[in-house]
């Protein structure tokens, strides 16, 4: 599965005139068998043993560059740092307070929101966000001992 999506991708950028190189390639496989929604940093440490000479610069620049193809999504939660997601799908992210483990979660009862704005305002809603946080069961686990 991981494969065909990142033969997408490829394709994707093939398509607009951005050369695929072995940091692009490694980037967004990282990127897509992930589920934590790494930071630039995250991936930078992930990938420096197979990469040595590959600059965190040079992360931030790729993520820029998946993002702006539509590849990934920069997630940004208060100060942290920005976090990406390779799966571009709706759905939504609960976060743990204590540890900033972030998980995927759907609940497509929420675009119900979309409408009801459109509806109430004129708006034409182009898309929405929502945060939830809480403590994760590792946290939790730790927390009783």
């Amino acid at each position: 599965m991981i494969a065909r999506e990142i033969e997408k991708a490829v394709e994707k950028l093939k398509s607009t005139g951005v050369r695929m190189t072995p940091q692009r390639y490694a980037i967004l496989a990282y990127l897509l068998d992930s589920n934590c929604h790494p930071s630039a940093d995250e991936i930078y440490k992930a990938l420096g043993d197979r990469f040595p000479n590959m600059s965190v610069a040079t992360i931030y620049n790729n993520l820029k560059l998946f993002k702006d193809a539509g590849l990934v999504r920069e997630l940004t939660f208060g100060d942290a740092a920005s976090r990406f997601d390779a799966k571009m799908h709706d759905h939504y992210h609960i976060t743990c307070t204590v540890c900033g483990k972030i998980e995927d979660f759907e609940y497509p009862q929420l675009f119900e929101v979309e409408k009801t704005a459109a509806a109430k305002t004129g708006f034409i809603p182009s898309t929405h966000r929502m945060e939830v946080y809480g403590v994760c069961p590792e946290c939790q686990s730790k927390a009783s001992h």
